[in-house]
């Protein structure tokens, strides 16, 4: 059989114009589509990479806020608490020293009603005694008395130290008024005598002298002179016994407790 070669050439040139015909015009559009797809889709699956990173970063984020504020939370209620605690505490010890302090004012306040109480049956029963002792001294006074209680001032006049004979006598020689005597009963004249005899004998000899009754002496006598005094009297060691007593009594007292008036100042009148 014989080849015709021109066929098989034209055939040739045919299949190569076809196949650079089909290279040409579809299969590079083809494949440059495919590239792109495949670009397009590989910027897709990029940008969803990045998006997922950015989800998951942004999901962390939240993840640790979130924590971050229930920690927060967290301390602040336990602040809240403890807060709530100290103020209860605190409260508490307040009502608790307002009641301690106020069962102590009370407390305080009827002790010193009791105080108040005793002192001022303490100075009642002291003016009482007194009282009593002065109206018993006054009764039991008389004549008899008052001429020892002249005795005893005329032993005193004459047994005074020398700085008291001193003093007494320049008493008696600068006074103006007479010296004065006084007495819780009329004196005899012969104890007028006598008083007059020691004063003249032992101080100054041309000393005026006045004689007066003092029934408030409650059996007594007292001399006088320029301010000075020399005395024997029951009142004055009553007086002197009820300061004591008086002075007793504040001691005993509580230093709480506002202490009474002196006994002495609100003695007994004597009767």
């Amino acid at each position: 059989m014989l080849i015709d070669w021109f066929t098989v050439g034209a055939q040739v040139v045919n299949f190569l114009v076809l196949v650079w015909l089909l290279k040409r015009f579809l299969y590079q559009p083809i494949l440059h589509a495919i590239d792109e797809r495949e670009r397009r889709i590989a910027a897709e699956l990029a940008d969803a990479d990045a998006q997922r990173a950015a989800a998951q970063h942004e999901r962390e984020t939240f993840q640790h806020k979130n924590e971050a504020f229930d920690q927060q939370r967290a301390a602040l209620f336990t602040h809240a608490m403890d807060e709530a605690k100290a103020e209860r505490q605190r409260l508490l010890e307040e009502a608790r020293q307002a009641a301690d302090a106020l069962r102590a004012q009370r407390r305080d306040a009827l002790r010193q009603e009791a105080d108040q109480l005793d002192q001022a049956l303490r100075r009642r029963t002291v003016q009482e005694v007194f009282a009593i002792a002065r109206k018993t001294l006054t009764d039991l006074a008389g004549a008899s008395l008052e001429e020892r209680l002249v005795a005893v001032l005329i032993e005193r006049l004459r047994t005074m130290d020398d700085a008291a004979h001193a003093v007494f006598a320049l008493a008696l020689q600068t006074a103006t008024d007479p010296a004065c005597v006084r007495s819780a009963f009329d004196l005899p004249a012969a104890q007028r005598t006598a008083i007059q005899d020691v004063i003249h004998t032992a101080f100054a000899p041309a000393v005026p002298i006045r004689f007066e009754t003092a029934p408030d002496l409650v059996s007594g006598i007292v001399l006088t002179a320029n301010g000075q005094q020399i005395a024997w009297d029951i009142a004055d060691y009553l007086r002197s016994l009820e300061r004591g007593v008086g002075e007793l009594l504040k001691e005993k007292g509580p230093p709480h407790t506002a202490a009474g008036p002196d006994p002495s100042d609100t003695a007994a009148p004597h009767p």
